[in-house]
Formats: C-alpha cells, sequence, structure tokens
C-alpha cells in the first residue's frame, strides 16, 4: 500500500525546491498548542451536546441537538482525519491511537479502514483506477459515464441533481464500510478497531431509545446522522470536482499531480473552521502530514511557486467552487446519451 505522506519524490526535482522553503519557513514543524485547544473545545461541545440531548429528554426539541451533534462529529472527523496523516504528533502510535478515539469511539468511524482509503486518494488523487473517490457512486468522467449500466447510468445521468440528496446517506454509507473493513480488510489491531465501533454502536443506539421513544429516536438519527453525511459531503464536494481526471497509468509528475487535481477554498477563520482546513486543498495534497494550523501560512509560498513555474493554481470562493463541481458533474452526466464516436 501507498502512504501518500511517504511519497518521495525525486530528488533536486521541482518539488523538492518547495519542500525546502516550506520547512525553512518551520511549516511542517508540530503544533501541539493547536491541536490542545483545538480537541479541548471539540470534547466541550461533544460533551453538551450529549449533555442536552439527556436534559431535554422525551422532546422534538432534540432534532435541534441532532443538528448541532451532525456539526460536531464532523468536527471531530476533521481531527480524525489529521491525526490519519500523522499531523498532530510526531509518533505514528500516538496519531493511531488519537484516531481510535475519535474516529472508532466518538463517531464510529474505523480510522484504520479511512486512513487506508484516504491514502490511496492522496497517492492519485482524480486518477482513473487509482484513486478511489473516483470510482464511487459518481462519474467523473464521460468514459466511466458512458460506461454505466442500469441504475448506475440513470445515477451518473442525474448526478448533479442527485449529488445533495445523496449525500444525506453518506453518514450510514461511512458507518457501513467502517464495518466492513474490520471483518474484510487487512488493517491492523483488527479487535481494537472492532470493540471501539461496537463501543459507539452500542452507546449511540441505547443513549437514544432508552431517552427517546421510537418514532423521535429514527427521527433524532435520520436528522444526526443525515446531516453528518451532508456536512462531510458539502466539505470534500469542492475539493477535486471539476479539476484534472488524469487516465489510468499516468505518470504525471508529484507537485503537477496534486495541484491541477486539487480546488482551494478562499474564506477567513469561519471557512477554515467550516471546512476543517480542507479549503486548502492544494497545500494539503502537497504536504499532508503538515499541521492543518499552519496551511493557511503555506498558501501564498505555494502559488507563489506554482507562478513561478507555470503550473495553473486554482483557488474560488465557496459558492463558486460549489458550482464548479456540479457544473462539471452536469457535464459528465450529460455524456450518459452522447454516443462515443460524437464525444470530443
Amino acid at each position: 500500500m501507498v502512504i501518500a505522506s511517504d511519497v518521495v519524490p525525486v530528488r533536486g526535482s521541482e518539488y523538492s525546491i518547495l519542500l525546502r522553503r516550506i520547512r525553512a519557513a518551520g511549516l511542517l514543524d508540530r503544533n501541539l498548542r493547536y491541536y490542545g485547544w483545538k480537541s479541548a473545545l471539540t470534547a466541550t461541545a461533544f460533551v453538551a451536546g450529549w449533555a442536552a440531548f439527556f436534559v431535554l429528554g422525551d422532546s422534538w426539541w432534540q432534532l435541534g441537538v441532532g443538528v448541532f451533534l451532525a456539526a460536531v462529529f464532523s468536527q471531530i472527523a476533521f481531527l480524525g482525519h489529521d491525526a490519519g496523516h500523522k499531523q498532530i504528533f510526531a509518533s505514528r502510535r500516538a496519531n493511531y491511537l488519537y484516531g481510535l478515539i475519535a474516529g472508532n469511539l466518538a463517531i464510529g468511524l474505523s480510522i484504520g479502514w479511512w486512513t487506508s482509503n484516504h491514502n490511496r486518494h492522496h497517492a492519485h488523487p482524480n486518477t482513473e483506477g487509482a484513486d478511489p473517490d473516483v470510482m464511487g457512486i459518481l462519474a467523473f468522467s464521460g468514459d466511466r459515464a458512458r460506461a454505466g449500466k442500469g441504475i448506475r447510468r440513470l445515477i451518473f445521468r442525474y448526478q448533479a441533481w442527485l449529488f445533495f440528496p445523496m449525500l444525506l446517506l453518506e453518514g450510514g454509507s461511512l458507518h457501513y464500510s467502517s464495518v466492513r473493513a474490520v471483518f474484510r480488510w487487512p488493517i491492523p489491531n483488527r479487535l481494537w478497531e472492532g470493540a471501539l465501533l461496537a463501543a459507539h454502536g452500542v452507546g449511540y443506539l441505547s443513549a437514544v431509545f432508552l431517552v427517546l421513544p421510537p418514532g423521535k429516536a429514527l427521527a433524532f438519527i435520520a436528522v444526526q446522522q443525515g446531516l453528518f453525511g451532508l456536512y462531510m459531503g458539502c466539505t470534500f464536494a469542492p475539493n477535486h470536482k471539476g479539476m484534472e481526471v488524469l487516465p489510468e497509468g499516468d505518470n504525471t509528475d508529484f507537485l503537477r499531480r496534486q495541484v491541477l487535481t486539487s480546488r482551494n477554498v478562499r474564506g477567513g477563520f469561519l471557512v477554515d473552521t467550516a471546512l476543517g482546513g480542507l479549503n486548502y486543498q492544494i497545500e494539503h495534497h502537497l504536504f499532508p502530514s503538515m499541521p492543518r494550523a499552519n496551511l493557511g501560512r503555506a498558501q501564498p509560498i505555494v502559488a507563489g511557486y506554482c507562478a513561478e513555474i507555470g503550473v495553473p493554481y486554482c483557488e474560488t470562493g465557496l459558492v463558486e467552487s460549489y458550482v464548479q463541481a456540479l457544473s462539471h458533474l452536469d457535464e459528465v452526466g450529460r455524456q450518459t446519451w452522447t454516443p462515443p464516436q460524437l464525444v470530443d
């Protein structure tokens, strides 16, 4: 398995020049202070959300708690993401343990599955046949759209319209993939992964069904998990959708492969917080182990270097990023009805 953060570009390459500049600026150094207060605030919000849930009891106001906990779950997922990339601690083991607590126990997502799957994406972003994120339920290229059969082809055709509704199912999909990986994938520490996932599932469902009657309990789960999935999907949507899709076996150099397939989203503190720092997608892909708090400082260095060597650097506003992503999905979807010989 190729680990994105372990990829070592050729010595003397354009990437190595950029890497030296980033290191000289101290942007790859650990930032435990940032992750300390970020973890504390997120844990406090998590505890406060569940405390409010138990205090409210049998009430339809619990749906508001579900909305709040959906956002908190997503913030915890961002921290698990950072741990998976070894952004928090210098030790691989410490990052993994953090990921077990944040991912498996707190929100029910396997850190072992996620790390394995996500690092394949980082190694080959937007590359057909290699990036798992472009081999899912959506089509990112005309070839894939035209190859679709049956219900999959129908989904491809209307994928721009179905995108947001389908994200409401993403939370359930993430839980299912985590459980399946524990049973079928060669992930490390399978027993711990499975035990903590089970502890989350039992704790979550017990709390919900002990406090709420069945109807309200199911409504709470639908809102909380549905919005959790929607939030996560909306976070990932601007990053690569609508950017260059590389053919299977592509040998583009590391720097261009990461920059040309990624899109940054402009914004200040609110956007940075809401998107978990993933709005600096180009910098994150070039330096996966860079602490989240340093990505914004790296951005002008990376953008300036890309201009220096003539590599296009894509950065848009948040709304425009969705417009570009959905426009691309719609354009690709229309090709399901286009005969191959007529495609330019």
